[in-house]
Formats: C-alpha cells, sequence, structure tokens
C-alpha cells in the first residue's frame, strides 16, 4: 500500500502540461512526415513500409523510453552523470572509425535495417555532466578561470568529436549551451563578443568584392563597427565618460580628415588609415587603463584588438576551413549567388511552398510543391514547409506558439528546481530546442544557411525524437522529484 500511495503522489506532480504539448507535437509530427511523403497511392499513415508508419514504431519507442525515464529514481540521472558522458563519448569516437560514409558523413551507426546518429544521444548526455559540475561543491563559475575550462571542456569534447564526423551541423547545436553559462554567470560580454563575430564575419563576406578606400567595403564597415563599439564601452561599461568624449573625438577628427581628402579628390588607403586610427585609440586607452590600473579599460583595448584580429582572419577561414558546398551555402543565403538549381535549390522551392499556402494553407494532402517532390528532403530537414504549405500561416503560427509554451514552460520548471543540478539540466533542455527551432525555420525560409538541423518531434527520424525525448523527460522526472520525498 505504502509502495502505490508512492506512485500516485510521484506521479500526479509529473508536469502533464508539458507531456500533453509534448504528445500533441509528436502527433503533429506524424501527418506532417504523412503529407510530405504522400505520394497518391492511398496508402495508411500505419504503413510500415512508408516514413510515417516507421515514424509511428519511432514514436512508440519513444513512450517507452518516457515511461521508463520516468520510473527511473531521478538521484541516477546526478550520480551516473559522468559515467554516462563518457560512455557516450566513447560511441561518438567508435562511430568515427566504424560508420559507413554517407554523403560525406560518418555519423551514423548503422544495425542491420536500424541505424542511429550518436551526436544526438551526446545532447543528453552533455546536459547531465554539465549540470553535475555545476552542481558540484561550492562550484562557482566566476571563482577561478579553471571552472570556465572545465565547463568549456565538457562542451567542445562532444562538438571536436562531431566534427571529426564531419556532421557541422549537430557539432554547432551544442555552441547553444553557452547560454546556459550566461544564466549561471559568464558575463554578457561573451555574448556580446559572439553576436559581433558572427556580424562582421557577415558584413566581412558579403561586402568584400565592394572596394573602398583600398580595401573590401565590408572591411571598413567592421572597422566603423569596432570603433562605435570602443566608444561606448569606454562610455557605458567602463563608465569613462571624458575617455569615450577625447577617443570619439579623435575618431571624429580623422572622418573629418578623411573627408576632406576625398572632396579633393584623393582617397586615403584604407588599411593604414583604420588601423592607425583604432591603434592610437587603443594605446590612449592603454595608457589610462595602466595609469588608472582599470581592468575595463584594458578590456576594452583588449576586446579592439581581438576584433582586428578576427577580422582578419575571416577570409582565411572562409576560403581555407570551410568546405566548398559550405561556402557556396553561406553565399546562397547572403543573396552574393542564387544557384537555383543546386545548393540554392532546395531553399528556393521550400520559400515557394511555404509562400503558396497563404494565410489558411491548400489543405491537407493538397500541397503542389510536396506532392510532386519540389522540396527535397521535405520529410526531414524541411517538414516545416509542408506545414506551411497545407496548414498555411495559421497552422504554422500554431505551431510555432506550441513550441514557444513548451520552451517557456521549461523555463518555469528550471526557475522553480530546488537544486543546481536541476536548473541547470532544465536551461540545456531549453537551449536545444531554441537552437533547433530557430535554425532548421531559418533554414527553410532562407534566413540560415542549410546545415542539416532536424526540427524538434516533427522531422522524420528515430534518433532525433529519443533524443529530445530523453531530453525532456529526464528534466520531468527530476521535475517531478523536486519534494525530498518523492525520490521513489
Amino acid at each position: 500500500m505504502e509502495s502505490r500511495s508512492i506512485n500516485q503522489s510521484y506521479f500526479r506532480y509529473v508536469d502533464w502540461f508539458t507531456v500533453v504539448i509534448y504528445l500533441v507535437l509528436i502527433v503533429a509530427g506524424v501527418f506532417s512526415v504523412y503529407a510530405a511523403s504522400y505520394d497518391f497511392d492511398n496508402a495508411s499513415i500505419l504503413d510500415f513500409e512508408e516514413f510515417s508508419g516507421k515514424q509511428v514504431r519511432w514514436i512508440g519507442c519513444a513512450l517507452a523510453l518516457a515511461l521508463m525515464i520516468l520510473l527511473i529514481d531521478s538521484r541516477m540521472f546526478e550520480t551516473y552523470a559522468y559515467p554516462i558522458y563518457i560512455a557516450v563519448a566513447a560511441i561518438m569516437v567508435v562511430t568515427i572509425f566504424v560508420a559507413p560514409d554517407i554523403q560525406g558523413s560518418r555519423s551514423w551507426l548503422v544495425f542491420g535495417p536500424v541505424r542511429f546518429q550518436s551526436a544526438e544521444f551526446g545532447k543528453f548526455a552533455t546536459a547531465l555532466a554539465l549540470a553535475k559540475l555545476f552542481s558540484g561543491y561550492q562550484f562557482r563559475l566566476n571563482d577561478n578561470p579553471q571552472n570556465y575550462m572545465r565547463a568549456l571542456t565538457i562542451i567542445f569534447i562532444p562538438v571536436i568529436l562531431i566534427l571529426a564526423q564531419k556532421e557541422t551541423g549537430s557539432a554547432l547545436a551544442y555552441l547553444a549551451l553557452f547560454f546556459v553559462l550566461y544564466r549561471e554567470g559568464m558575463s554578457g560580454l561573451v555574448l556580446s563578443a559572439a553576436f559581433c563575430a558572427v556580424l562582421f564575419f557577415v558584413l566581412a563576406v558579403k561586402y568584400s568584392e565592394v572596394p573602398f578606400m583600398g580595401i573590401s567595403l565590408g572591411e571598413a564597415m567592421v572597422f566603423i563597427i569596432i570603433m562605435v563599439i570602443m566608444v561606448l564601452m569606454l562610455a557605458i561599461y567602463c563608465r569613462r565618460l571624458t575617455v569615450a568624449r577625447n577617443v570619439a573625438g579623435w575618431f571624429a577628427a580623422l572622418s573629418l580628415i578623411a573627408g576632406i581628402c576625398h572632396w579633393w579628390g584623393y582617397t586615403l588607403p584604407g588599411l593604414p588609415f583604420f588601423l592607425a586610427a583604432i591603434g592610437v585609440a587603443a594605446l590612449y586607452c592603454l595608457a589610462i587603463g595602466l595609469h588608472l590600473s582599470d581592468k575595463k579599460i584594458m578590456l576594452t583595448v583588449g576586446a579592439a584588438a581581438m576584433s582586428v584580429v578576427f577580422l582578419f582572419s575571416v577570409n582565411y577561414a572562409f576560403t581555407s576551413v570551410l568546405q566548398p558546398h559550405q561556402q557556396l551555402r553561406i553565399k546562397v543565403t547572403l543573396g552574393l549567388e542564387e544557384d537555383l538549381l543546386n545548393a540554392g535549390y532546395n531553399v528556393n522551392q521550400s520559400k515557394i511552398a511555404i509562400g503558396s499556402g497563404g494565410v489558411t494553407g491548400k489543405g491537407f494532402l493538397n500541397g503542389t510543391q510536396t506532392k510532386l517532390k519540389y522540396v527535397p528532403e521535405q520529410h526531414t530537414d524541411f517538414i516545416f514547409c509542408t506545414i506551411g504549405e497545407e496548414e498555411g500561416f495559421i497552422g504554422s503560427s500554431l505551431v510555432l506558439l506550441l513550441f514557444l509554451a513548451m520552451i517557456l514552460r521549461i523555463l518555469h520548471i528550471a526557475e522553480r528546481q530546488p537544486t543546481v543540478f536541476g536548473r541547470v539540466y532544465a536551461y540545456c533542455v531549453a537551449s536545444f530546442l531554441i537552437f533547433h527551432i530557430g535554425v532548421n525555420i531559418g533554414m527553410v525560409i532562407g534566413l540560415c544557411p542549410v546545415i542539416g538541423i532536424p526540427l524538434p518531434f516533427f522531422s522524420y527520424g528515430g534518433s532525433s525524437l529519443w533524443s529530445f525525448t530523453i531530453l525532456l523527460f529526464i528534466l520531468l522526472r527530476i521535475d517531478a522529484a523536486r519534494r525530498g520525498h518523492l525520490t521513489y
């Protein structure tokens, strides 16, 4: 009788609102896969020879996994977090050597008719390990630089292993965990630096062919942004208004000189001009920072120097590090090339499909772009275009609202956790979901390069579905046991 009472109490504390959202999403996902793969042969949605039938089978296994997780003692996840992480990392290493080459990637382990992607299962293992690290006795991210190194090591080990499998998209998903570090005390300057790096990269690449003062317009724009950032950091971050005024005056004076020279028909050489402008300002700030022992001013100088170094590395990274097909995808996304028959074909057809859906859509199984197979991979990475065409703006908005409700609920669950382990793990789950949803839909509508990111609970395949199911239900199990007497 006592055990039965504990079980009843435990299930009463499961967050059933989140479970309902999960069930609605996976059911909607099955219908979307069926619509995307429908070919007018009147096959049943439960036909196990079709993609939709196989997805139903994956869902059945996922629900069994969810139930098993809910029956496990929640303390087991924290106790065995590191062993789970090491075991999954070992599987990733094995994958590099034994996985077959599928479209240039060695990321799928094949067992007869079944194959799975180890990178997907690394998500919950990394989330558990990161949560375990932060839950250590008196662990504070900002107390010791070694704490940063330990957290970054946990994040970057799977990233490196996945890159070795040549799965760039899956590796990028792990960088979403930087939002977790920010929640746990990491300076917002790091996220600002990441945003600036993306902005600098885009400007430098997009306007690389437009000449300006002997350099590209993109490089000139980045130099100007660096100047503005220096002034803003001195004024707002360092609270040194006098220093900020002097640096701004120096930049303004040089801009005036450049304008006068241009009016007289003489254009100053861009690279020496901008380097001299930023260099003199940096030396002035460095002298002030040393004199006042102001670390924030020193940080401003370091940020400016690193920004210039990053700018010089963009061209090398784009031409030498990225593969030709990756370069082409970025150029297509930035509008530098159309290539509607190759790299830009998927995105172009996807946008046509979504646009043709209008407000209310063409109706279930009535989409022409998807039924005539104009959109490649429409049942996997491009599943959202099927929703847009058949269900229109209203249906697409409802799907996005469901995802938003789940993310907000997870954040609510995170903030009510009594333990650091539960809170950090919950933010890891939210970060992975936000990244996957944002990047996948961005790919489909042409805002992001195509990097092979599935839409959670919708894209066909067992690896992604199982991975997010495990992520979510471990969180629900931890949350249900947030009261000490419910750790059954």
